[in-house]
C-alpha cells in the first residue's frame, strides 16, 4: 500500500492550496506548507476586543484573521466550495489548541460540548458536507471536548450573507435555527461551545446564541477559526 502510494505522490506530488508549490514529505500537513502556514495573521488582543462586542455570547474566540483574497481566504472557498471537508478538520485541530490555551488561561471554566452551526438541508445536499462540522471535529480533539452535530438544527433556507449589511444580515438570520427535540434536555445547565468557519458581523452566531439560551445553556463561548478584517 505504501508503494502505491508512494507512486502516486510521485505522479501527482501534493501543492499547497496557497501557492501551488509542491509540499515536501516532511511537511507537518498535506494542505499549505508549514512555512505558509506559519505566516497566516493570527488575531491580536485587540481583535479579540472587537470579538466579544459583536457577539451575544459569555465568551468569544478566534485563531486567525481573515481578509478578502488575503491567503487565508484561498483556504476557506477550498474548504467550502472544494470538497475538502478534512480542511476543516485540520484548521479545527491548529486553532482549537489555540482555543484549550485560551480557555485555561483566561477562564476559570471548561465546556461540556462542542455544536457546529448548522447548514441548511438544502445546502447540506448541495454541498455534501458541513465544513463547521469538520471545524468542531478538529477543535474537539485539540480539546478533548465532544462534538455533538445535530444538537441543532437550520429550519430556514437563508441566502448567502457575503453582500449584506450587518442589519441585513441579522433580519437573513432571524429564527434560523432550533434545538432538536430528542437533544433538549442536553442543554439545560450545560456550557457549549458554537464553532463555525469565519466570524463577520456575529449576526449568524448570535441567533444560535439565542436559541441555546432560551434552552437554558449556563454559558456559550462563540468559536471561530477566523474573524472577518
Amino acid at each position: 500500500m505504501n508503494l502505491i502510494s508512494n507512486f502516486i505522490d510521485f505522479l501527482y506530488p501534493k501543492t499547497s492550496l496557497i501557492s501551488g508549490e509542491r509540499i515536501d514529505d516532511e511537511n507537518s500537513n498535506e494542505f499549505i506548507n508549514d512555512f505558509e502556514l506559519n505566516s497566516l495573521k493570527r488575531v491580536t488582543p485587540s481583535d479579540l476586543i472587537d470579538l466579544s462586542i459583536k457577539t451575544d455570547s459569555d465568551y468569544s474566540y478566534s485563531y486567525f484573521t481573515f481578509y478578502e483574497n488575503d491567503d487565508f481566504s484561498k483556504l476557506i472557498y477550498m474548504l467550502k466550495y472544494g470538497g475538502m471537508k478534512k480542511l476543516g478538520e485540520f484548521l479545527g485541530e491548529i486553532s482549537g489548541a489555540g482555543l484549550k490555551t485560551f480557555i485555561e488561561d483566561e477562564l476559570n471554566t471548561w465546556f461540556d460540548y462542542i455544536i457546529p452551526v448548522p447548514l441548511y438541508k438544502t445546502k447540506l445536499r448541495e454541498r455534501g458536507y458541513n465544513q463547521s462540522e469538520y471545524i468542531g471535529r478538529g477543535v474537539s480533539k485539540a480539546t478533548g471536548i465532544g462534538i455533538i452535530p445535530d444538537l441543532a438544527t437550520r429550519v430556514r433556507h437563508t441566502t448567502t450573507q457575503t453582500k449584506l449589511s450587518r442589519e441585513e444580515r441579522i433580519k437573513n438570520v432571524k429564527n434560523a435555527f432550533e434545538i432538536n427535540s430528542f437533544n433538549k434536555d442536553k442543554i439545560k445547565g450545560k456550557k457549549i461551545i458554537i464553532a463555525d468557519d469565519v466570524v463577520t458581523t456575529g449576526s449568524t452566531m448570535n441567533e444560535l446564541v439565542k436559541v441555546l439560551q432560551l434552552a437554558d445553556a449556563s454559558e456559550i463561548l462563540c468559536f471561530s477559526i477566523a474573524m472577518a478584517r
